[in-house]
């Protein structure tokens, strides 16, 4: 099932999620599968940044937003609240429970094409949601899944063998 936000993206949005797919495509050129992320204050301010690094470190647990989390590092409570995470893929259950633990109030999705993750669950806690259907996120996952299914596979829990 795919979901969408009327709410219309505003230039912030953009200039942030392509800060985001910067990321996604750091990810592939790593080697790696190509998903971003960015958590933003409500200020601005980029509080950290990242990409899924699941291969590159043999990690079960790093996802995009799990890095731009820890690329973050220690923050008070306050500084997650009201800030926006930036994520090129839909979140999936672990991220977003990650989302909600830290309070953050807002997520703006590149994609949500190729896989939904718990964009449900987000809407029920109270988390604004907005997603962009952006192409070129969509667009580098795609191929990303046709290149190497397994590896997709693996990421979201899982066994895939052949193309998407």
């Amino acid at each position: 099932m795919q979901l969408q936000n009327m709410a219309t993206p505003t230039e912030a949005d953009k200039r942030f999620m392509k800060i985001a797919y910067e990321e996604a495509k750091k990810g592939y050129e790593e080697g790696g599968i190509p998903i971003g992320a960015v958590l933003v204050s409500s200020t601005g301010e980029i509080l950290g940044q990242g990409h899924n690094l699941r291969i590159q470190d043999s990690s079960p647990v790093l996802h995009a937003e799990i890095s731009a989390l820890k690329s973050a590092g220690r923050l008070p409570a306050s500084r997650y609240q009201n800030a926006t995470m930036y994520t090129t893929l839909s979140p999936c259950s672990m991220c977003t429970g990650a989302i909600l633990l830290y309070k953050i109030s807002r997520v703006v999705i590149g994609e949500n094409r190729t896989y939904v993750g718990a964009e449900d669950w987000l809407g029920v806690k109270g988390v604004e949601t907005v997603v962009m259907d952006d192409e070129e996120c969509r667009e580098i996952l795609e191929r990303f899944i046709k290149e190497k299914p397994g590896e997709w596979g693996e990421d979201i829990g899982e066994e895939r063998v052949g193309g998407c």
